[in-house]
Formats: C-alpha cells, sequence, structure tokens
C-alpha cells in the first residue's frame, strides 16, 4: 500500500528539517486542482489555512484532489492523496490516524497544523464514507 512506502520514508528521516523537505517535495508533486473545485463545500474546517479536498469514485476506488494556500500543508495534503489515491471507500474508512503519530511528524508540526493533519485526514474518510454510503443500496 502507497500510505505504508510514505509512512516508512517519513519514519526513517530522523531531523525535523528533513521532514519538512519531503513535505515540500510532495507540496511540488501536487496535481494542480481546478479553482472551480475550491467551494465552500470542498473545504476542510479546522485548519488555519484554506484547505480543498475533492474526491471522486472510479470502478470502485476513491481519487482524491486537494490544495493548500500554504506550502507545508499543501504537503500534507499530498502525502495524503498519494496514499489514500486508489484504494477502496471500505480501506480507507478502516484506516486508523495512527500512521500520522507513525511519521514522526506530529513532533515536527504546530499544534494547530498537526490538528489540522487530522482534520484533512477525517475530511477524506467523511467522503469515503459518502461513497461508501451511496453504492452499498
Amino acid at each position: 500500500m502507497n500510505l505504508d512506502r510514505i509512512v516508512e520514508r517519513f519514519k526513517r528521516c530522523s531531523e525535523p528539517k528533513k521532514r519538512y523537505e519531503q513535505l515540500l517535495w510532495y507540496a511540488k508533486k501536487l496535481e494542480p486542482m481546478p479553482e472551480a473545485a475550491k467551494t465552500p463545500a470542498n473545504k476542510v474546517n479546522g485548519c488555519v489555512s484554506q484547505v480543498y479536498i475533492t474526491a471522486d469514485l472510479k470502478d470502485g476506488h476513491l481519487w482524491y484532489q486537494g490544495d493548500s494556500d500554504a506550502q507545508l500543508v499543501k504537503g500534507l495534503v499530498a502525502f495524503l492523496i498519494e496514499g489514500l489515491n486508489g484504494l477502496t471507500p471500505a480501506e480507507i474508512l478502516a484506516l486508523s490516524p495512527d500512521f500520522i503519530e507513525e511519521t514522526g511528524l506530529k513532533m515536527s508540526l504546530t499544534p494547530s497544523r498537526a490538528n489540522g493533519f487530522y482534520n484533512i485526514f477525517q475530511t477524506m474518510q467523511k467522503k469515503a464514507l459518502g461513497f461508501q454510503i451511496g453504492t452499498s443500496s
């Protein structure tokens, strides 16, 4: 699973500076999100910066897009998109946010950013739940 690979990559970074560099690298790789998708319905609540997440279901698998006005947060968004894209709604809902602790990022991030990371993940799970409810009928 992509998420496991990404978490391992961050676990190997012992220095907070290296973790930041890794996040900024993810931010640069993030596909641009269409401006039209940056609507209140796609906004992540509980983040200090502006964060948007969309999700599409294709052949039973979720594909996210996202953006943020802050580079570091954009890196967190990219990290989650890279880690969760292509999974089924059930797989995403089964994930525990423990992987966030495992990355060691929580120690490197300010409390509001760490909280934002959880909020972004929870928003992605809520979108997955919406698709699961929609497809399980």
